[in-house]
């Protein structure tokens, strides 16, 4: 919805900066956008909604004597790690962050920028950088084996070193270039293991668990074939997941990606149609390999099974609750589809069952395509989505035993910018450009399908003329492209835990998993069992 013809031009700008603005605004008087500055706007528009208190000095200088007494009360929790989660938010920046919990806040009723995504206050922080072995900017592949599996690599692959090229099938079929990850790791040390997702349970990202791969596309063998490889050579992801020496042992899959899964002459629960064309039903035949190994694995496929699960009468969980990837949380059937932190938690206690703990990698993964499309308001709320998940992590388990890591593979190009007022709409407009007169939004992107070409008039594209509102708007690139590019910053990592001050200051990507298998005692490299020894 690009134009309303009732209005003029100006009337429409200060009824949007209206409609954008939190609960219970400041009265505005109507000023012609053509003699309105910035820093007027910033006057007229000021919030009324913070804390008086916020106005006196002993206010913020109580609250940073409270943050540095909680610090100077932290003891390096040494213990071993029963159990790790890895949580990963796709594509979850740095701005994301930021933007994410004013969004978070103004939905509460706040003004929003002194809200915090849940494992923002986690006790350590540190960076990670994310470029591959052959790419200054990162995709999701190349950085789930860096964070999962300890080495970099190409970009495209997964669970390979860089010697093997994108699309090489006769390179990732040599063991000698394949990495395990830290879930195979762990499933050595007999510890329970799981992906969840709200992508696709062989995207990128949970891939890297699991996989060894030359081209991150090759999710069924249909995708193998149409690139003219060898199906009975190239194994695709979704049949590595069921039979791979990693995936089969996974007590708990959970995420959308049934297409992959079942053959393109049979349509799923939902009507959708399958893509597999060897024929083969691996929903099915991973039923079978459970029933036949002695375990109880139950298939299930939307949010009412998996509330109802009885955890005595399961061992190996399947849940595959879309075609495709799962829908987006603002969008998505609360019959059918559950939340990101239900799935959490029924992972968790499903996998608690074993004595010898657990290891366990969640992924949001629809952070990272709302931003492809430049849907802001959908980035911001999957992100959102991901902190109520990792709260409900920490309520199933004891930050004595348990290691939480909260990082992103990679960043994105929005920016949040501008001179906003305080508590002012994070989806809205930031103010006028002292230059064209023509207002600007508080979040944009360097590149992307948000692009909108100059007026006939070759003026700027005025947004008083769009609908904001919804959902699906896209948020103004500078540059057009019909995705919208992943960005080189590096990305925060977030910890609790045993030995989360080992993840503060700034590395390399492919350390974090080192860290948690020091802290789990797992792995083949140094840990916290054996450092006493070396």
């Amino acid at each position: 919805m690009r134009g309303i013809a009732a209005f003029s031009q100006g009337q429409l700008f200060l009824l949007l900066l209206v409609a954008h603005h939190a609960p219970a605004p400041p009265t505005m008087e109507l000023v012609d956008k053509d003699l309105f500055h910035p820093t007027d706007f910033q006057r007229t528009a000021r919030s009324s909604r913070y804390t008086t208190d916020e106005e006196g000095s002993g206010y913020w200088i109580d609250g940073a004597q409270k943050i540095l007494i909680n610090h100077l009360k932290e003891v390096h929790n040494t213990n071993r790690a029963r159990n790790v989660i890895m949580f990963l938010g796709d594509g979850m920046s740095v701005p994301t962050l930021a933007a994410a919990r004013v969004y978070q806040g103004q939905l509460m009723g706040e003004t929003g920028e002194e809200s915090h995504l849940f494992f923002e206050d986690f006790p350590y922080t540190g960076f990670s950088k994310t470029y591959c072995v052959d790419s200054q900017v990162a995709d999701s592949a190349c950085t789930a084996t860096a964070y999962l599996c300890g080495v970099k690599g190409n970009k495209g692959t997964i669970g390979v070193t860089a010697s093997v090229d994108r699309g090489s099938c006769e390179g990732m079929r040599n063991q000698s270039n394949q990495v395990s990850s830290l879930l195979k790791w762990a499933q050595d040390s007999s510890k329970s293991t799981g992906i969840i997702t709200t992508a696709r349970v062989t995207h990128a990202s949970p891939a890297g668990a699991y996989a060894s791969v030359a081209e991150r596309n090759w999710e069924s063998d249909a995708d193998v074939a149409s690139s003219g490889q060898d199906t009975s050579k190239c194994d695709d992801i979704a049949e590595q997941l069921v039979f791979g020496s990693t995936g089969k042992n996974f007590q708990v899959i959970l995420g959308g990606g049934r297409e992959g899964f079942i053959p393109a002459d049979k349509v799923d629960e939902e009507g959708e149609q399958g893509k597999r064309l060897d024929g083969r039903d691996l929903v099915q035949e991973w039923q079978k390999q459970k029933e036949s190994s002695g375990f109880r694995g139950q298939y299930i496929w939307n949010r009412k099974q998996l509330l109802s699960l009885n955890y005595t009468n399961v061992d190996y969980l399947l849940g595959l609750f879309e075609g495709s990837h799962m829908k987006y949380h603002l969008e998505a059937d609360e019959e059918n589809e559950p939340t990101l932190a239900e799935m959490t938690e029924a992972a968790i206690k499903l996998l608690s069952k074993e004595k010898n703990g657990f290891a366990l990698f969640v992924e949001g993964g629809r952070i990272d395509h709302a931003h492809h499309s430049t849907t802001a308001k959908r980035a911001l709320d999957e992100t959102v989505e991901m902190a109520k998940a990792v709260k409900k992590a920490m309520e199933l388990t004891s930050n004595e035993d348990t290691l939480i890591v909260v990082t992103a593979d990679h960043a994105h190009t929005m920016s949040y910018s501008g001179y906003p007022t305080r508590g002012n709409d994070i989806l809205g407009l930031a103010g006028l450009s002292d230059v064209d007169k023509l207002p600007y939004s508080t979040l944009s992107y360097a590149n992307g399908p948000g692009f909108q070409p100059p007026e006939r008039s070759c003026n700027r594209h005025d947004l008083t003329e769009d609908n904001m509102k919804t959902d699906t708007y896209e948020y103004p690139a500078l540059v057009p492209l019909t995705s919208e590019t992943h960005g080189g910053d590096d990305v925060a990592v977030f910890a609790t835990g045993p030995w989360a001050h080992l993840l503060t200051g700034m590395y390399e990507q492919n350390y974090i998993p080192h860290v948690m298998a020091y802290a789990s005692c797992i792995g083949s490299g140094l840990t916290a069992c054996s450092n006493d020894k070396r």
